[in-house]
């Protein structure tokens, strides 16, 4: 059997984000219409920390992805200088059930991530966004404002991050679609202040911001928290949002952003206006008026991870990209 296999650096050649950010709507319009199967991903509680998980996926619908995730988030490597996240995508053929390739992951999840986070601010980010705020400087981040740059002008970008600032503004400053104006906030409030687009992209358990600072008409992206303990964004940011959410099912098991303020009584189950994948396929509207503030939490689905794939096989196909080995 035949079986071919993406490095890191394939992946990058091969899933632009502007590509990426196509394809993910596509997927979160099959997810929220009932056409992908998608499970709530699986987690392996390796310790407090750490955690694997599994992410299988068919989506059906333009000749179909079938295949699985696999995800460790090691929140214990940051010491020991490693990389938080470690991953790979096993794609199989949905005609046959045969394996086809092995992806790794890592580039995989952080792409798709901002590619979710660049569906989101271009459906419901204000047109005129030039403004964006990023909190955390990790590989996520830089994900995250690349995204956000490819769907909007932006002209300013803030970045606010306990570590790492310096080093994210060298590297970010002018590339691609980012502007060069890259800065450094001393405070969170700095960072929010005149932003229309903010990324929250940390590992924080607690808010990394105050909701009170959010500008009429700012838009919101939460990919950060992941677990129903942790909260990086705060009670007074969702109360203020219309939250859109990427899957009902997946954010009411696993966002704390969410989970915390619901079990609370502080929102109710109402207060989740829609999955963004109704609010593409236009089922449901997105932002309703200039001055509404919206909110996209997103815990990452397996959706992503399906056209992701299915774009590196494409492209990958196309410029000879990857090593073919024989099982």
């Amino acid at each position: 059997m035949t079986f071919r296999i993406y490095t890191a650096d394939d992946v990058q050649r091969a899933l632009p984000m502007a590509e990426a950010i196509e394809g993910v709507k596509a997927g979160y319009a099959q997810l929220s219409a009932g056409r992908a199967q998608i499970p709530l991903r699986v987690p392996l509680n390796v310790s407090s920390d750490d955690v694997t998980l599994i992410m299988p996926f068919l989506v059906p619908d333009d000749g179909g992805a079938l295949g699985l995730k696999l995800v460790s988030v090691f929140n214990s490597n940051i010491a020991q200088g490693l990389p938080l996240i470690h991953s790979v995508v096993l794609a199989v053929d949905p005609a046959t059930g045969k394996p086809q390739a092995l992806i790794e992951g890592g580039a995989v999840t952080a792409i798709r991530t901002g590619a979710a986070s660049g569906a989101a601010t271009d459906v419901l980010a204000r047109p005129d966004a030039a403004v964006a705020a990023i909190f955390g400087s990790g590989v996520q981040a830089r994900r995250q404002l690349e995204a956000v740059c490819t769907v909007r002008r932006i002209e300013r970008v803030w970045v606010y991050s306990l570590v790492g600032a310096e080093a994210f503004v060298a590297e970010m400053a002018g590339y691609g679609p980012i502007p060069t104006d890259v800065r450094i906030a001393k405070t969170p409030r700095e960072a929010v202040a005149e932003a229309d687009v903010i990324c929250t992209a940390t590992t924080s358990r607690t808010p990394v911001f105050d909701g009170h600072d959010l500008k009429p008409g700012a838009h919101v992206n939460g990919i950060g928290s992941y677990t129903p303990l942790m909260q990086e964004n705060d009670l007074t940011t969702v109360r203020r949002a219309r939250v859109i959410v990427d899957s009902f099912e997946a954010v009411l098991a696993e966002a704390g952003d969410l989970i915390i303020p619901l079990n609370a009584g502080d929102i109710t189950r109402d207060h989740i206006a829609a999955e963004l994948g109704e609010v593409i396929a236009g089922i449901k509207p997105g932002r309703t008026s200039p001055e509404q503030i919206t909110f996209f939490k997103s815990v990452g689905v397996a959706v992503q991870d399906a056209m992701a794939a299915k774009i590196i096989l494409r492209n990958g196909s196309i410029m000879g990209l990857g090593t073919s080995i024989e099982l």
